[in-house]
């Protein structure tokens, strides 16, 4: 994988984070319908902390959830979901900065950067589950008491932060899939081939000229033993 996908990755998960922490003290998570009502006096706004309300001439009061354990089941674990979906993304940037291949830490090997990138994408896109996961079921909620005649309190319709909040998953989701596509193991560097070595030809000339009239010697030498002095008498 080259570095500007790996790159890109990383900025694209680290956007994700930075959308899914505004989403998540974001107001308008869902807003009061004006479907079917002919005068409308005043608005409602709902986040997974307080509920807001506001008049025509745009004074607003909030007030947070008074108990915890009052709570719809679905609404803490809608909280419970985005605040790990926002730690898991932390840890997936930090990892994922380390872990970049243009950037070097220590003397990293390139081995060792890998595992740490494609850690840092499967954390990235557990975040992006995270929240996705979050905001949908709390969509869920909102169109089931919409589309239900029966329901006897107000009704709502999605807010501007779960479609902010959609997209952040799926950033997060993106840039975690190019962060973890990479390969856990460096490719080895290709050693350069090694000729075979070869005296013949790093024997130099001059050496073996001056070799020759000395084997010529031995050789006279060895032929005058051969047959003794006596034989030239």
């Amino acid at each position: 994988m080259s570095v500007a996908v790996e790159t890109f990755g990383f900025f694209m998960a680290a956007l994700g984070l930075l959308m899914l922490g505004v989403t998540l003290p974001n107001s308008y998570w869902r807003v009061s319908t004006v479907h079917g009502s002919v005068i409308t006096t005043n608005t409602i706004f709902e986040n997974l902390w307080f509920s807001c309300a506001t008049d025509s001439l745009g004074v607003y009061s909030c007030r947070e959830f008074p108990s915890l354990l009052a709570l719809s089941g679905y609404l803490q674990a809608c909280r419970a979901l985005m605040i790990t979906a926002i730690f898991l993304g932390f840890l997936g940037l930090f990892l994922g900065m380390v872990g970049l291949r243009c950037i070097n830490i220590g003397g990293m090997e390139l081995s060792r950067k890998a595992k740490l990138a494609a850690t840092a994408g499967v954390l990235h896109i557990l975040a992006g589950f995270c929240g996705m996961v979050a905001i949908s079921w709390y969509a869920f909620n909102i169109t089931r008491e919409f589309f239900d005649p029966l329901y006897p309190g107000t009704k709502y319709e999605l807010g501007p932060a779960l479609y902010l909040g959609w997209s952040a998953s799926l950033l997060a989701i993106l840039g975690g899939v190019c962060l973890g596509s990479r390969c856990c193991r460096a490719p080895d560097a290709t050693p350069a081939p090694r000729l075979p070595y070869d005296a013949s030809a790093v024997r130099s000339p001059g050496l073996v000229d001056r070799l020759r009239p000395a084997a010529s010697d031995e050789e006279g030498d060895s032929t005058f033993g051969k047959y003794g002095k006596n034989a030239y008498v």
